[in-house]
């Protein structure tokens, strides 16, 4: 599958610097000290996860309300100037760089919890609110939200990025979960998407339309998302298996059969290790898939019980399971912190984080093929996945002085999405395209692309929200 006609972004493009200090002006006699524009300051704004270049913004300003981001965009808008959003920087396709200048729009100040509507299963929060934030908040009352992307990530960028993560596979991704959005448009306008409702047949669904738009089409400012009860129970546990293939295998029976699990993730043997090494744990070096149930007390040792033979049916096990908070704790904060413990692999390398998705049937045949081309490409990659729903993530370590293996990793990238796109899957599971994966949507979508370039063009005709991102103008 040809990867031509791909959308480039473009990169160093500035715009007119008179127009830039008359705006940064502006702001500066609006915002006062919450507008800066110190080169430090600056950088970490940029791109600061990936290998992708870092392209700073000319200034970044902290709004402190709805009405502060509505004045950010209009001055912008008035002076030509590209605005970015940015929650907490840890996005991995190069969402928040700016590569035609531009303010960055820093949501740290931005992080009350407006209104819990314990009656109804829903909350409305600010964008920089943190899902740990969110979640501590939510305990006291019986409550949770559950979407889980590793990072302590922001609301309004998880909304923008239609991030997923460790419980996708029961509770679904963000545009499941977000049922309402207030977001400033190009122009200064301020619009919400959709009421408090559970469902609607009114119109044109808004709220999908800006989950993961990634600030290209506005800058969220109130998020409204669903919750759910914390579980009565919760079992969690490993279990080993004697190839990747028997893991894959053993995750889509699970599947397949319809047992309700929350979460599902596998680690070849090399993240294990890498794991053990950074988490201090004992793991067995081998292919693993950590699990965890919720329900009822019964209900979750009836379900980890329906794992463990399906397990055993296909060479794996034991499967060990337990229901202490503590123990469960650890094992998943490993989970969480397998990007760090795969750069700890070879120090001084750079991991280049990269994932795709394919339908759960073509899992088990992506994922092996995958590890044939590592091989063959002679790279340090582990695997790491959201097997339940098909998505796994491969981190390759690059030694970035060397141009060969820059070269063999920028190879194996492009082949293995060209691989999930020949099964029917995609570029992404939850990473998003930002500018790392632009290159890919033509092949992905087709004319389909033109359709989200017309949209595009219909809501930011000057190109100003997040430019260089998803579409190319």
């Amino acid at each position: 599958m040809a990867l031509a006609a791909a959308e480039t972004a473009p990169t160093g493009a500035r715009r007119n610097q008179k127009a830039v200090e008359a705006a940064i002006g502006a702001l500066a006699a609006q915002f006062g000290n919450r507008l800066v524009t110190s080169l430090a300051v600056r950088q970490q704004h940029g791109n600061i996860l990936t290998w992708i270049e870092n392209q700073p913004p000319d200034a970044v300003v902290f709004p402190q309300s709805a009405e502060d981001v509505q004045a950010i965009v209009r001055i912008c808008a008035q002076h030509r100037m590209p605005v970015i959003p940015y929650g907490t920087g840890t996005s991995l396709e190069g969402h928040i760089n700016a590569p035609q200048g531009g303010v960055s729009i820093d949501f740290r100040d931005m992080n009350q919890i407006l209104a819990v509507h314990a009656e109804d299963l829903d909350c409305v929060v600010e964008p920089g609110v943190t899902r740990k934030q969110l979640n501590e908040y939510l305990r006291d009352q019986g409550l949770f939200f559950p979407i889980d992307p590793g990072a302590d990530a922001s609301i309004g960028g998880m909304a923008s990025t239609r991030a997923s993560g460790t419980n996708a596979v029961r509770y679904g991704t963000m545009k499941d979960n977000v049922i309402a959005l207030k977001v400033v448009l190009a122009n200064g306008e301020i619009i919400q998407t959709a009421r408090r409702a559970k469902k609607s047949a009114a119109g044109y669904d808004l709220t999908r339309l800006f989950v993961g738009a990634e600030g290209t089409l506005g800058v969220v400012t109130e998020v409204t998302v669903k919750l759910h009860g914390i579980p009565e129970a919760i079992a969690g546990g490993i279990c080993p298996f004697p190839s990747v293939e028997a893991a894959c295998n053993a995750a889509i029976a699970t599947i397949q059969s319809g047992i309700p699990v929350a979460r599902i993730e596998l680690f070849d043997e090399l993240q294990v290790k890498a794991c053990n090494a950074y988490s201090k744990l004992n793991m067995p070096e081998s292919p693993l898939l950590f699990l965890e149930f919720h329900g009822t007390e019964a209900g979750v040792n009836e379900q980890s019980e329906r794992f463990g033979e399906i397990a055993a049916d296909l060479g794996g096990g034991p499967f060990t399971w337990t229901t202490n908070t503590e123990e469960r704790t650890k094992l998943w904060q490993a989970r969480h912190d397998a990007y760090w413990a795969v750069v700890g692999l070879r120090p001084g390398a750079k991991a280049f984080a990269t994932d795709v998705c394919v339908p759960i049937s073509r899992l088990a045949e992506c994922v092996l093929e995958t590890q044939r081309d590592i091989a063959d490409h002679k790279l340090i990659a582990p695997i790491v996945g959201h097997v339940g729903d098909g998505n796994f993530h491969v981190s390759p370590l690059i030694d970035m002085d060397d141009p060969a293996e820059v070269a063999a990793a920028k190879d194996f990238s492009e082949r293995l999405v060209r691989r999930a796109l020949a099964m029917e899957g995609t570029c992404t599971g939850e990473h998003g395209v930002g500018q790392g994966k632009m290159k890919y949507l033509a092949a992905e979508h087709g004319p389909a692309l033109d359709v989200m370039r017309t949209i595009k063009h219909a809501l930011d005709p000057q190109d100003l929200m997040n430019p260089g991102k998803i579409v190319a103008f």
